[in-house]
């Protein structure tokens, strides 16, 4: 009788150990990853987007292509241009190139870009005058298009087993695929 239950308790702790070695948690903390398409479907739906500088000009800006760049922890865009009204007598094209950080917004579970830097900002074919008035405005321009944008919304269904096991988003990883959200520990 005693060996039958001591036989039948080690079945039971193999087993026990065996399980909790396959969870993810026994490994480390859980993670969440967000691919390069999903953050460039969130981004393109925000644009078009039309600035009207003063009366004298229009800029629109086209959705940016993202690209990225692990080795920065940091995501790039670059986004088409188009700038038009009565002080440029006609439309020209150009672009923005900018790069940012990303953090987590807790209020709504988000991935938003943040700490924005213009690389450049070009218009090939415009004279000089009216392309240093458009530098002027291009890191306001691209603030106004691009700080804060949402790349990413966890759903509560994507926080439901971190939440159960006492977790919350923490750093934000740049991967070669995409974005990489650790779990951290809750504050007390």
């Amino acid at each position: 009788m005693k060996r039958r239950r001591l036989l039948t308790l080690s079945c039971r702790l193999a087993l026990a150990g065996a399980g909790l070695s396959a969870l993810p948690a026994a490994h480390g903390q859980p993670s969440f990853s967000v691919s390069a398409e999903q953050l460039q479907q969130a981004v393109a739906r925000r644009f078009p987007l039309r600035y009207p500088v003063g009366k004298l000009l229009d800029l629109t800006l086209q959705a940016p292509r993202l690209r990225l760049l692990p080795e920065l922890n940091r995501l790039a865009a670059e986004m088409a241009v188009q700038a038009a009204g009565p002080a440029l007598r006609r439309s020209y094209s150009g672009s923005f190139d900018v790069d940012f950080a990303l953090r987590y917004e807790a209020s709504d579970q988000t991935v938003r870009a943040y700490q924005l830097r213009v690389k450049a900002l070009n218009f090939p074919d415009l004279a000089p005058g009216p392309s240093e008035l458009l530098k002027a405005y291009g890191p306001a321009l691209a603030e106004q298009a691009l700080q804060e944008v949402v790349l990413h919304q966890l759903r509560p269904q994507d926080l439901a087993l971190p939440d159960a096991m006492g977790l919350q988003p923490g750093s934000i990883t740049v991967t070669d695929k995409g974005l990489v959200i650790d779990f951290v520990n809750k504050a007390p």
